[in-house]
């Protein structure tokens, strides 16, 4: 039997495991219909994020030259046209990796960064970070990593660290900082020098297969639309393949107790029309109850002062609170954990009133209140869409390493509008939308004990009309 078997096999009998115990018993007792719909819910909550991530991994995978279990490395900062994923980022080039490690581990060289902050996010299927390899973590020297699935076990290359995913599929968000354009070509060689090969090859040559892509996927429509449309056989039946090879956590028994109590067991064929009618009404309809439960918790979450919302808990892992991890999926998939990026949402202004993007606002930051970073920092516009607002500068963020102009006092004023301020204070202007109302975020990379403490805040906007 090969080890790819074995792995495969062992995950689902995890998985099935953590249902199996305590679950008879319950099923035993008749379930009325609010309690089916109840347990329907949270189970479309629950699988949210191992849902959409297998959605957005489609989107990669299938762009020209894409392969699973290799870097892919942005060489430019995104465009307003793209949409694969909410509230992206100019602040740093992504490489991604998308991996399988059901048949293997993989090794990870990265180079040294010469002091350049870099960060390697690892996440799960389910969406959780597991580990974050970089500047903050790991230091800036050359390093090897083997990243391996749940079952693997042997030997590591001399100075290689071991890195274990709870899931046989996932994905890696490389994240270098970026001084804007000017500084690609040095960003790129940093790229080049990332590699990833499956651990029997290492030292040798490798060239990826190509990715399997299903015909009937659909590649056009933006993953957060695209969930939205899948019914509810599609939904739990794509998740329950998904859990043949990616185990649920082991703090996850609960919910997968009551989820067995309506005929969904993970790794185990999901056939919505074998299910009794009380079952398979409560799951028809569980998709048009807990969407709005997502987006709302999203609303919900973090502290609110000065119309900045800033989540400094349940980011990038999750534990049990399924409804924040599914609104991060919703809102922000691919989320960095706190001690590496704090991400203060602003929704309204110092009044409380909504963004307009017809609407003049500024920014004023003190001398003292400037955002406290051992990296850098940016502020991002969004639209309506969560994406880039397209605008005559094509300048979607600005920060800490913009030519900014600060005031004689060494305070700093941000013109958040969308027609220029005027050649003087062009450098500090950042783009509204041509329409509609707004979001922006701020960016802290590696943020200083103060702002994870909640004694560092950013200063309300105010209107200048």
């Amino acid at each position: 039997m090969s080890r790819k078997v074995q792995i495969v096999q062992a995950a689902g009998a995890a998985a099935t495991a953590l249902v199996l115990a305590g679950a008879t018993a319950a099923e035993a007792r008749p379930l009325a219909a609010d309690e089916a719909r109840e347990i329907a819910i949270e189970a479309y909550v629950y699988a949210y994020p191992a849902v959409i991530t297998e959605l957005t991994r489609r989107v990669n995978i299938a762009r020209p030259g894409a392969a699973m279990n290799r870097f892919a490395h942005r060489s430019a900062f995104p465009e307003a046209s793209f949409t694969d994923v909410v509230r992206p980022n100019a602040d740093t080039l992504y490489s991604v990796l998308w991996f399988d490690l059901s048949a293997e581990p993989l090794a990870i060289r990265v180079p040294a960064s010469g002091g350049r902050y870099w960060l390697l996010q690892m996440l799960d299927q389910w969406s959780d970070t597991f580990a974050a390899p970089g500047s903050r973590t790991t230091g800036d020297a050359e390093q090897l990593i083997v990243l391996a699935g749940p079952g693997w076990n042997g030997a590591l290359p001399q100075g290689a660290t071991l890195v274990r995913s709870p899931t046989a599929s996932g994905w890696i968000i490389g994240r270098t900082q970026t001084n804007g354009a000017a500084d690609y070509a040095a960003v790129h060689r940093f790229q080049a020098g990332m590699s990833a090969v499956p651990l029997s090859r290492f030292g040798q040559g490798w060239t990826p297969p190509a990715p399997r892509i299903d015909p009937a996927w659909d590649l056009k429509t933006p993953p957060v639309e695209l969930i939205e449309k899948l019914d509810a056989q599609q939904y739990f039946g794509l998740f329950a393949e998904l859990t043949k090879t990616n185990p649920p956590h082991a703090n996850d028994y609960p919910v997968l107790h009551r989820m067995a109590r309506l005929g969904l067991r993970p790794g185990q064929p999901f056939v919505l029309a074998d299910l009794p009618a009380p079952a398979r009404q409560a799951f028809e309809g569980a998709a048009a109850a807990a969407l709005p439960q997502i987006k709302g918790r999203m609303q919900t979450m973090g502290v609110r002062k000065d119309g900045w919302r800033t989540n400094l808990t349940a980011i990038g892992t999750y534990g049990t609170d399924y409804r924040a991890r599914a609104a991060i999926a919703f809102a922000g998939l691919g989320a960095n954990p706190v001690e590496d990026a704090v991400y203060p949402s602003a929704f309204g202004d110092a009044d409380g009133q909504p963004l307009q993007s017809d609407r003049r606002y500024v920014l004023h930051f003190d001398k003292a209140q400037i955002p406290p970073v051992r990296a850098f920092w940016s502020l991002t516009m969004y639209d309506q869409r969560q994406l880039f607002a397209a605008n005559a500068i094509d300048r979607y963020a600005i920060g800490d390493r913009d030519a900014l102009k600060f005031n004689a006092d060494g305070s700093l004023d941000l013109y958040i509008q969308r027609e220029s301020p005027g050649d003087s204070m062009a450098s500090n202007w950042l783009p509204t939308p041509a329409s509609g109302p707004f979001t922006m975020n701020l960016r802290l990379y590696w943020p200083r004990p103060e702002v994870l403490d909640g004694q560092w805040w950013p200063p309300a906007l105010k209107r200048a009309d």
